[in-house]
């Protein structure tokens, strides 16, 4: 399951409740990041499971949404049916959304 760049905008300018979990490594979320995005690396989400909603759309964030689409996957397989991919990433929310935004 996917979502695009625009639709977590408008979920998140109308105050829809959901997670955003970002992915990425410790210094890529360093050079960008969107404001209250839950950072939990890949390779730790394991053992971070309790930090994370079964209730509301929880979007998984990587760079371009390769590692993000695989989490996804994982998460569906695991019990997380509100778990939906940012297609894109993080890279594709600085070139639509927040063009401000640093980019690597």
């Amino acid at each position: 399951m996917d979502i695009t760049v625009q639709k977590l905008h408008e979920m998140r300018t109308g105050n829809v409740p959901h997670t955003l979990l970002d992915i990425r490594e410790v210094h890529e979320v360093a050079t960008c990041a969107i404001d209250g995005s839950l950072d939990i690396p890949m390779n730790t989400l394991p053992d971070n499971l309790d930090k994370l909603s079964t209730e509301e759309p929880l979007v998984v964030m990587c760079h371009l949404g390769g590692r993000s689409a695989q989490v996804t996957q994982w998460l569906l397989q695991n019990g997380y049916a509100n778990a939906l991919n940012l297609e894109g990433g993080i890279a594709a929310w600085a070139q639509i959304i927040d063009t401000d935004m640093a980019q690597y």
